[in-house]
């Protein structure tokens, strides 16, 4: 009687399942249907009013998108498209933000977790950490100045102090909110160091990492852009923008600002996929 009633609820549960999938994934086609629908009536409405107006000041996105297409996406197949204008552009950008981020990252994370493991260290250094996380990096450029002069190591500086503490903090808080109960456990099984961070601080503090990064990853972008913009850059996305401007071509400006706005989507989009995949993703919508 019991096997047949077991037999049963799996049997149900294997029928139910294919339910349960198709369930979500029209929930999901439908979240991404309404997304694309907003952002399809939010551009036409841009190249409506920019049309009506008429402002030289305000192209209409079509013309953005074409411009942005012959001056950095025409390229040829076996540079990816990629022309040399982007190459001399896009590029660099983006190798000085990963640089930049990568060791934030590293390293708020190896700090976090050793401040998070000491109670005692934590409450140490917590208000040195808070004064420097709130001290905004650009006005720390005259120091960097001096301390670097002007070029990538100054930028990778501005990328760093910035891209940090957000990785830092939420690991330490993360590691902090470790289960008391699992870290006796490990102590009764006579884990090692190495064997507890894998096991226990890391996992528990995976989803506050991930939050952190997250910040870090726009905190990078924008730091990278501000780093561009000062003397003594001779490329990349900022560097363009301020010579676009000294110009006058309100269309490369236009084209590059969508282009820092569509690389912060898809760098964002990238690090949920990798969130969902190793946190979970139940654990990863709530982060």
């Amino acid at each position: 009687m019991r096997q047949g009633l077991a037999g049963a609820t799996r049997a149900a549960g294997v029928r139910a399942e294919p339910g349960r999938s198709a369930t979500s994934l029209v929930v999901a086609l439908r979240g991404a249907l309404l997304r694309w629908t907003v952002l399809v009536v939010a551009v036409g409405v841009w190249q409506f009013a920019a049309h009506a107006r008429g402002s030289v000041y305000f192209p209409p996105p079509g013309r953005i998108a074409r411009h942005a297409y012959d001056l950095w996406f025409s390229g040829p197949v076996r540079h990816a498209f990629l022309t040399a204008e982007a190459r001399a552009t896009i590029l660099p950008s983006l190798g000085r933000m990963a640089a930049g981020f990568l060791i934030a990252a590293v390293a708020g994370i190896a700090l976090g977790v050793l401040l998070g493991r000491s109670r005692r260290a934590y409450a140490l250094c917590n208000p040195v950490l808070q004064f420097a996380r709130v001290v905004p990096p650009p006005a720390l450029v005259p120091v960097f100045v001096v301390v670097f002069a002007f070029g990538t190591p100054m930028q990778l500086a501005s990328i760093v102090f910035s891209a940090v503490w957000p990785v830092l903090i939420n690991t330490a808080e993360g590691a902090r909110a470790t289960d008391p109960l699992r870290i006796e456990v490990a102590a009764v099984l006579r884990l090692t160091a190495a064997e507890r961070l894998r096991l226990l601080f890391l996992p528990s503090a995976l989803p506050r990492i991930f939050a952190g990064l997250r910040l870090s990853l726009s905190l990078s972008l924008i730091l990278m852009v501000f780093s561009e913009l000062l003397p003594g850059t001779a490329n990349g996305i900022g560097f363009t923008l301020t010579d676009a401007q000294s110009r006058s071509d309100l269309l490369t400006v236009w084209a590059a600002l969508v282009l820092l706005g569509a690389l912060g989507h898809l760098l964002n989009s990238g690090l949920l996929m990798v969130e969902k995949r190793l946190v979970g993703r139940g654990r990863g919508d709530t982060a």
